[in-house]
């Protein structure tokens, strides 16, 4: 695909459509002169939200020479959408100044919380499963699509502790979320597979008990393994290449949900670009084995 063909493609995808395109890949700083030096052939470029609140100066304009090849999808890290004491109404402007600029393709965010008062904490941490969270995190959800004047994708979390069992699992609690808002669900594999090894359950259960009309993204990456007290504790570092276990899950998710738009994430220990555009092509070739013959992924998993 040539750029021309490629710039016309971005002006008419959707997030419906832009299951048709190839897997993207993160827009990060350390290839940011490789990608817009090469235009590499993928489905579009996943760019930090928070990375480009500042309009204007470099990262910004880099941003907007990307925008002209490609459909920008916007990550954000830093909402706290489970934040008991509501969100910060600065960031929710910022984010909606960026989305106004860029019109990218989707926008995301973690359910999670990072903060709270003026203090913000450098993780995304999981909430409790209860109603009382789950009615929090709709109301933030809630009023970030208003000001927006969109539906927006929330990504479930990477757990390392669990908390009391409050009768819900984390996939109804997921669901719940979609129903009550109209966002839907950007499903990363790698998160899945990192919480089930560290709380003991099966991450194949934990897909097949999503509804199958939730997932708008899925989200592929390599974890970090870490010995503590002699035993491995997965860590979601997007720092490795996306392990056999998360793809055979991927397989799976791709039976049960179909053709999915897909991002390939690496943010840390940044290999160079052709590795991860070898890691998205594998993603390409897993999607096209499951359009070719949809029982595949299942019979894999």
């Amino acid at each position: 695909m040539d750029a021309a063909e490629r710039q016309y493609l971005m002006q008419k995808l959707t997030p419906e459509k832009l299951k048709h395109a190839k897997t993207g890949i993160g827009l990060r700083s350390g290839h940011m002169a490789d990608i817009l030096a090469t235009l590499p052939d993928v489905g579009f470029l996943e760019a930090h939200s928070e990375n480009y609140f500042r309009i204007g100066g470099v990262p910004f304009e880099n941003l907007t020479r990307a925008r002209a090849h490609y459909a920008i999808s916007l990550h954000g890290v830093g909402l706290s959408l489970g934040s008991a004491d509501g969100l910060r109404e600065d960031h929710v402007q910022k984010l909606k100044t960026l989305v106004d600029l860029v019109d990218p393709v989707m926008v995301s965010e973690h359910i999670s919380w990072s903060g709270i008062g003026d203090a913000a904490l450098p993780d995304l941490l999981p909430l409790p499963l209860s109603e009382e969270a789950l009615d929090i995190t709709c109301r933030n959800i809630t009023h970030v699509q208003d000001t927006l004047g969109r539906m927006i994708f929330v990504e479930n979390p990477s757990c390392y502790i669990s908390f009391p069992d409050t009768g819900m699992t984390e996939p109804e609690f997921i669901a719940a979320i979609i129903q009550r808002t109209g966002c839907k669900l950007l499903l990363d594999i790698n998160n899945i597979e990192v919480s089930a090894h560290n709380l003991g359950y099966d991450p194949l259960a934990y897909i097949n008990a999503l509804p199958a009309d939730i997932v708008g993204e899925m989200h592929l990456a390599g974890y970090q393994i870490n010995t503590v007290g002699g035993e491995d504790v997965y860590i979601d570092a997007h720092n490795n290449p996306v392990y056999d276990n998360v793809w055979r899950l991927y397989d799976a998710a791709l039976a049960r949900f179909g053709n999915t738009p897909t991002l390939l994430e690496w943010d840390a220990d940044l290999p160079a670009l052709d590795v991860l555009l070898a890691e998205a092509a594998k993603a390409d070739a897993h999607r096209m084995t499951h359009k070719k013959d949809p029982s595949h992924a299942q019979k894999t998993a």
